[in-house]
């Protein structure tokens, strides 16, 4: 399962050291629906080698504002605590996980 990803919480995990992987949703839309039973497969596949989460942009603005959001689903890429890549909008699941093996 995915990790909650807050306004309080995403600096620490981009400085834990290990690559991340941020699912930007909310409850009312339809394709983050989609993707979010994808990002809790890949979190339990790449566990313990990539921190995956998800942070809902209704209740965390400040982090979706610092990484200019404006659709959902994103999925934002980190490695070394720096955005490397991002896919906005759905997508198979074989396109994150590919995203992901790049990180590692």
């Amino acid at each position: 399962m995915a990790l909650e990803i807050t306004d309080n919480n995403y600096q620490e995990l981009l400085a834990e050291g290990k690559p991340v992987v941020m699912d930007f949703w909310a409850p009312w839309c339809g394709p983050c629906k989609m993707v979010g039973p994808i990002i809790d497969e890949l979190a339990t596949e790449f566990e313990g080698q990539v921190i995956i989460g998800k942070c809902d942009v209704d209740e965390n603005g400040d982090v979706a504002a610092e990484y200019g959001i404006r659709n959902i689903p994103t999925v934002l890429f980190f490695k070394d605590g720096k955005l490397v890549d991002k896919q906005v909008g759905s997508a198979p699941k074989s396109t994150f996980a590919d995203k992901i093996k790049a990180l590692l």
